[in-house]
């Protein structure tokens, strides 16, 4: 029960965008703690539709925290893969945001 109502809480600590404060425009990474509280909360849809490229980037940082400790064949043919299409979603969800 307690878990519960700290992840109720979460939203209450999050840090504001201060490109959107200053200049009132979004920022590539404007979604991602929700997106994160979304997660901790199962909220599975929800939390791609409110930042997309969040699967890729928990699975990004996954496989390098991954490749510090084993020696992975490809390692960086596939920390490139992922980096790209990492960025992709972010810049196709930025200006998704504009239309």
């Amino acid at each position: 029960m307690q878990l519960v109502l700290f992840f109720l809480k979460v939203e209450d600590y999050m840090l504001p965008c201060f490109s959107k404060q200053i200049f009132g425009l979004d920022c590539p990474g404007c979604g991602i703690q929700r997106s994160l509280s979304l997660l901790l909360q199962r909220d599975f849809v929800a939390a791609f539709k409110m930042y997309p490229a969040i699967y890729s980037l928990l699975l990004l940082f996954g496989f390098l925290l991954l490749d510090n400790f084993f020696k992975i064949k490809f390692s960086n043919t596939i920390i490139i893969t992922l980096t790209s299409v990492t960025i992709i979603l972010i810049l196709m969800n930025y200006f998704l945001k504009f239309l």
